[in-house]
């Protein structure tokens, strides 16, 4: 199930409780994403912030563009044009504006919940 979240809220309680929430929101987004792209079989929300934990944000990198690409799999599978999100979301991430890039995303998983 994908909770609609009100964005403008996750990102004041990032900042309020000095990111631990941005760790939940990281989970959640994780595990949301691959259940409306069929990919329940993919790293989980957990694992995968253990990995970018252990190697430094270097996984994190890899997952913002995983992120990407199974929305816009995601979304054209549902029939709604997709351009192509991961370059956009490693970037964001890359030049340490992630909270924008889960912003984003948490906006194209209310749209496809």
């Amino acid at each position: 199930m994908i909770d609609n979240r009100n964005i403008a809220m996750c990102i004041i309680l990032s900042i309020v409780t000095c990111g631990i929430y941005s760790i939940y929101w990281f989970i959640c987004l994780t595990d949301e994403t691959n259940t409306v792209s069929r990919h329940g079989e993919d790293t989980s929300g957990v694992i995968a912030f253990l990995l970018s934990v252990i190697t430094c944000n270097i996984y994190a990198l890899y997952w913002a563009y995983r992120q990407g690409e199974k929305i816009d799999e995601a979304k054209t599978d549902r029939g709604i044009p997709s351009s192509s999100s991961g370059i956009a979301y490693l970037l964001l991430c890359l030049f340490g504006f992630g909270i924008i890039a889960y912003a984003l995303m948490q906006n194209e998983l209310n749209k496809l919940a």
